[in-house]
């Protein structure tokens, strides 16, 4: 068989899975834009280990170090690229009907009208376009080793696009605190990324302590999110 397939790749694979997963289920009868919400977070979890994980393999060859790379990018593309927008696509089919936590209302976002419809999925393509555009120049970058500023420090440059593992779900939440419908503002957000994605704003890589307070973060949204689609009544 071609590939390679020992512990390195395990979490790059396991984080593809994840994301096609979540995109079936947001998209089918019996999912849910919620279900997809899970399936976001467990990738970003699995992408911030992977390239430890991968980098602990002394006697790993060049070709499985590029092989990483790619299937890395092709795993992120799946994950915070495809999946966030599919979700989108899903809050415009179904909406949340109601909850059994008192105080608490979630809004019908669906029985759009067309127009609205075809602006959404436009977003949602712009959305896939320029995280793709975003991964491959990160590529560009690591192979020329130039994703560095000038004392040496890693650097990003444009938004990763694995921020979408924490941002989005962070979005759903809100439909907790507000009455309102949130559709518009998830696309909003999705537009306001996607040109973070493209921009030549320079982000440090976050250190041990910062890590580990965004998987604090992703453990909290997932806890919660946990609870409310627990309370929905469908």
């Amino acid at each position: 068989m071609i590939g390679f397939y020992d512990y390195t790749v395990i979490l790059t694979y396991l984080s593809i899975l994840s994301g096609t997963t979540g995109i079936i289920l947001c998209l089918n009868g019996v999912g849910h834009p919620y279900l997809g919400m899970f399936f976001l977070l467990f990738s970003g979890l699995c992408d911030t280990f992977d390239g430890k994980v991968a980098r602990s393999k002394k006697d790993r060859t060049e070709q499985m170090k590029k092989f990483g790379i790619q299937i890395d990018s092709l795993s992120d593309l799946i994950a915070f690229g495809v999946l966030p927008a599919c979700i989108g696509i899903a809050m415009i089919r179904r909406g949340l009907e109601g909850t059994t936590l008192p105080n608490f209302r979630f809004v019908s976002v669906g029985r759009e009208t067309i127009v609205y419809q075809v602006i959404s999925i436009m977003i949602a393509i712009f959305y896939v376009l320029v995280a793709m555009i975003r991964l491959a120049y990160f590529n560009v970058l690591e192979e020329e080793d130039e994703n560095r500023d000038e004392s040496g420090q890693k650097v990003y440059t444009g938004l990763p696009v694995t921020s979408a593992a924490l941002v989005f779900p962070a979005v759903l939440l809100i439909h907790i605190f507000v009455k309102a419908d949130l559709t518009l503002l998830y696309f909003g957000v999705m537009i306001v990324m996607g040109f973070l994605f493209i921009s030549k704003i320079q982000i440090r890589k976050p250190e041990n302590r910062q890590i580990a307070l965004m998987i604090l973060l992703g453990i909290v949204e997932f806890a919660a999110l946990a609870i409310v689609l627990a309370c929905v009544r469908r």
